[in-house]
């Protein structure tokens, strides 16, 4: 998830949770795709979009927890500038 710099590696906790999470957005949108196929009705399709964008917002906030506990923390402790502005413009663009 964190982009690793030669001078340092950052620890992850959260690789289990993120994968499931994206395993489940991916299976709500595999049945997006056949409801669409199949001639479903909108109501029933968007109903199953609202459930890949929750899966892929938990998805998301599980890696913005694991960058705030680890890879931001680790930044700051060795004074990595990049580091802290790549990982500050992905938060950034996450949450807009």
């Amino acid at each position: 998830m964190c982009e690793q710099h030669s001078d340092h590696a950052h620890t992850h906790t959260q690789t289990r949770a993120v994968v499931n999470r994206l395993a489940r957005a991916i299976g709500h949108l595999e049945r997006v795709k056949a409801m669409v196929e199949e001639g479903r009705d909108c109501a029933e399709v968007l109903v199953q979009l609202s459930a890949v964008r929750s899966a892929l917002n938990n998805t998301g906030k599980v890696i913005l927890k694991d960058h705030l506990e680890h890879c931001i923390v680790d930044a700051m402790s060795t004074q990595d500038r990049a580091a802290i502005d790549e990982l500050n413009r992905a938060i950034e663009q996450f949450v807009k």
